[in-house]
């Protein structure tokens, strides 16, 4: 962050500023940015919401939530004077008025410039009906910046997000629009491409003649919990894969870019997915799997099937994992295969990238029946966040048997306590306008013509349901997928 522009004045309106994520994580991580100096006086916040409580009373409910989630709340009472409360109807036209008349005094007290944040914390259906309102009330209106963050999904499908992308246009440009996919605001995220980029051992190696294969899992130890009803209509294919799977893939495999400018970088992502290859119906049963969770044990507790679930259909079809072998059609990564996996209810809470090397043409350490282990460089995102390097090296003074070896870099506390959450790194980037870390327009657009074929296909096949049972790490196809070419999934490496 200390190459960033500090202090911009702004108004930043939040819609759905009641909900969950504004008090877990927008709030706790605007009040981070206030106290490490990166937000002064000149900034100002809403919260947006349809109940009828005072100002008073909402301050006291983000002061609560700012406490839970942040350890040291020195300066939380200087914070709390830029928060304020709107009650406002996001269907009713007059409610905007009042906003607007709302934010111009606030623009005047605090000094604001006329810059105008305005972050969607809300359903999807809202969003076009919002953005429309935000122009014909003249809250766009501004001698400053206007900025426009939305959270996924963004459509449900390439139609939905399409006709969606041109309600949003008519009243922000897409430099103006910042679709959120939090994972890209993750440290060890954003370390990919530095990790590419700035060490000159590992670019020569980053392709087909090094790399034998790349696997990205993200699992979750948690069920849907109180988010049946969503995960419904979304399953692990649209809530997961569509977004942060696939942003990840475009990193791992994007090309250099010439600088890096947001423009640049995001250009070679669009290149790199536009470069998986889509699957016909007749190839997605070969190169997916999907699965849904049993009933099982994690820990010492038994936790129920995803059908048993609050608002969950009792023959629900929904996938609640993904696991999959995409193909990058490009000169760089012909015959790398990527596998993705990703579900709920898995034996451990893990987001880790593995790059395995190719072996040895011809190695002199080992005797032609066994094996050396493989090389890795393993990039773990969460829990433990760092990077490690495996290696083989001389087991012992006498003879020349190998043994495998680690070099790991972890990042400490210290290295943490500037960010308390990947939010943070992303609404600072929206204040400095820079759009790196967020999904354009082109990228989403290939993401999701990926997705539905595979989505199409499985709509007119029946699953055989559920198939994993919870605590595990997904059904056995999953580790078909691999074995068929002669891998198998790296489980919890460090």
């Amino acid at each position: 962050m200390s190459t960033r522009n500090k202090n911009i004045p702004c108004l930043i309106t939040i819609f759905g500023a009641t909900g969950d994520l504004s008090h877990r994580k927008l709030f706790p991580s605007l009040f981070h940015l206030y106290q490490q100096e990166n937000l002064n006086e000149q900034i100002a916040i809403i919260g947006i919401g349809r109940r009828d409580i005072s100002n008073d009373d909402f301050r006291s409910q983000v002061k609560s939530s700012i406490q839970e989630h942040v350890k040291n709340t020195k300066h939380l009472d200087k914070f709390m004077e830029h928060i304020f409360y709107h009650r406002h109807d996001v269907s009713d036209e007059a409610s905007y008025e009042s906003l607007l008349e709302f934010s111009n005094n606030l623009d005047k007290e605090f000094k604001l410039e006329g810059n105008r944040l305005f972050y969607l914390a809300m359903a999807p259906k809202f969003f076009g009906e919002i953005s429309d309102y935000l122009k014909s009330s003249g809250l766009t209106d501004t001698d400053g910046f206007k900025r426009l963050v939305i959270e996924k999904p963004f459509g449900s499908d390439l139609k939905s997000a399409e006709q969606l992308n041109e309600q949003l246009r008519r009243s922000f440009k897409e430099e103006e629009i910042y679709r959120i996919d939090h994972y890209l605001g993750k440290d060890m995220v954003q370390n990919i491409e530095v990790l590419r980029f700035a060490n000159a051992m590992f670019e020569p190696l980053w392709n087909n003649k090094y790399i034998s294969n790349i696997q990205i899992t993200s699992s979750e130890i948690l069920g849907v919990e109180d988010r049946g009803g969503y995960y419904e209509s979304s399953g692990a294919l649209k809530d997961m894969v569509q977004n942060h799977m696939l942003q990840m893939v475009a990193l791992l495999a994007m090309e250099a870019p010439i600088s890096l400018h947001s423009e640049d970088i995001r250009a070679e992502k669009v290149k790199a997915l536009k470069s998986l290859r889509k699957l016909e119906s007749d190839e997605v049963s070969q190169n997916f799997v999907r699965g849904q969770y049993d009933k099982g044990v994690i820990g010492d507790q038994e936790v129920k099937k995803y059908r048993d679930e609050d608002r969950v259909a009792e023959d629900s079809k929904t996938p609640t994992f993904v696991s999959g072998k995409l193909t990058i059609d490009n000169f760089r990564w012909a015959g790398v295969p990527f596998y993705i996996r990703t579900g709920k209810r898995m034996k451990s809470k893990t987001i880790q990238v593995v790059v395995e090397f190719k072996e040895v043409p011809m190695n002199l350490y080992y005797e032609t029946d066994k094996k050396l282990d493989s090389n890795l460089l393993v990039i773990n995102i969460q829990p433990n966040e760092g990077v490690s390097l495996h290696l083989n090296a001389k087991k012992n003074v006498q003879g020349i048997e190998t043994e495998p070896v680690q070099l790991s870099y972890a990042m400490s506390a210290q290295d943490k306590m500037n960010t308390v959450d990947a939010y943070e790194n992303l609404l600072f980037d929206c204040l400095n306008g820079d759009a790196t870390n967020f999904t354009h327009w082109e990228e989403l657009k290939s993401t999701w013509k990926f997705v539905d074929a595979i989505q199409e296909y499985w709509d007119k096949t029946k699953p055989d349901f559920p198939n994993y049972e919870a605590g595990t790490n997904g059904p056995l196809e999953s580790d078909l997928l691999l074995s068929r070419d002669g891998f198998h999934w790296w489980e919890d490496i460090h």
